[in-house]
């Protein structure tokens, strides 16, 4: 694959590159860039990870050295799970195998516990916190999902920001990878390497999934958002390893106002999960209704959307239908397990 080809698989379907310049260079310095994404194991995987998991493969494949990093010790912090570490670590295990089946095997998976364990790692975390402010710090906590204002906060959880930075530094990465409410984590990082005279990480971000609910609303930066597709909210995701049945029922009644496409799930689905997977999206309708209709570019399906020659009914039952496909192999894993 030449240098044009790497670059059209690691940036399509991106939101924010940081920067582009800086990821073609860094592709026409090696073939093998050090890339990386974070996850908090916290429970069982959404169909919203299904975008994380495409960019993954569109990164192997264009020659990038991967690691899936399984933050343990981060959603320890955070509290997932109750924060009981032996759950948290059952997670993390079953998100390898959900995202092995998807085809993420030959990836490199690290855990957290693994870095935490050697003292030159806390001394990056302190170079990390010596080179951040503790209003910084706290403007950063939305990685976690959390308000710098929430009242409650402990000690621990201003620790996790320049622990998510130091990652980067110690594993190592060119490349850090996240949807775009990891944004500040990587800004921090690159700002603390320019402090430091370190490697500037790049950064790529992919966009976040809204609820089913509807609405997922985005600051300026695009740096937090409020209504995404969350495990943590089951009415508003569905279940990667949900049957199709299920699928069907979610999709069914979800948020999807015709003509609309800004903080429509149902047509997120399609824009964000179904044409980087599929590469196509068809409906299938009865011939009094206009017969089959087939996408093979995005920008054709939203012309058609926002134009209103979709019934929205027919899209769910293409979604459902699609969602079902691409989400088997993660599902017959889950089973066997």
């Amino acid at each position: 694959m030449d240098l044009e080809a790497r670059w059209e698989r690691i940036a399509r379907h991106a939101a924010e590159l940081l920067t582009a310049e800086e990821i073609r260079a860094l592709l026409g310095r090696t073939t093998r860039p050090r890339a990386y994404i974070g996850f908090e194991p916290s429970g069982e995987l959404t169909v919203a990870h299904l975008i994380t998991a495409r960019k993954i493969l569109d990164l192997a494949d264009a020659g990038c050295d991967v690691t899936v990093f399984l933050a343990d010790w981060h959603a320890w912090i955070n509290e997932k799970l109750g924060g009981d570490l032996a759950r948290i670590q059952e997670a993390g295990r079953a998100m390898r195998v959900a995202f092995e089946a998807l085809g993420a095997g030959q990836v490199r998976y690290r855990w957290a516990s693994e870095l935490v364990a050697a003292p030159e790692y806390w001394a990056r975390v302190v170079r990390v916190g010596k080179a951040t402010s503790l209003a910084r710090a706290r403007r950063a906590m939305s990685i976690m999902g959390r308000s710098e204002e929430e009242p409650s906060l402990d000690v621990a959880k201003l620790f996790y920001p320049a622990m998510q930075a130091a990652d980067i530094f110690e594993l190592p990465v060119e490349l850090a990878y996240g949807g775009l409410d990891q944004r500040r984590a990587h800004v921090l990082a690159r700002e603390v390497a320019h402090h430091y005279g370190w490697p500037v990480p790049c950064a790529l971000h992919t966009p976040i999934l809204s609820s089913l609910r509807g609405g997922t609303r985005m600051d300026p930066t695009g740096e937090t958002g409020e209504g995404k597709m969350s495990k943590s909210d089951p009415g508003g995701s569905i279940r990667l390893a949900a049957p199709p049945e299920e699928i069907a029922a979610r999709i069914d009644g979800a948020f999807c106002p015709a003509k609309v496409v800004d903080g429509n799930p149902v047509v997120e689905l399609v824009r964000y999960v179904v044409f980087p997977w599929e590469r196509r999206f068809a409906i299938e309708r009865a011939e009094k209704h206009g017969g089959r209709i087939a996408f093979d570019r995005e920008e054709e399906f939203v012309a058609a959307w926002s134009a209103g020659t979709i019934h929205p009914q027919d899209a769910k039952a293409a979604v459902a239908a699609a969602l079902a496909r691409i989400a088997a192999p993660a599902r017959a894993a889950r089973t066997v397990k």
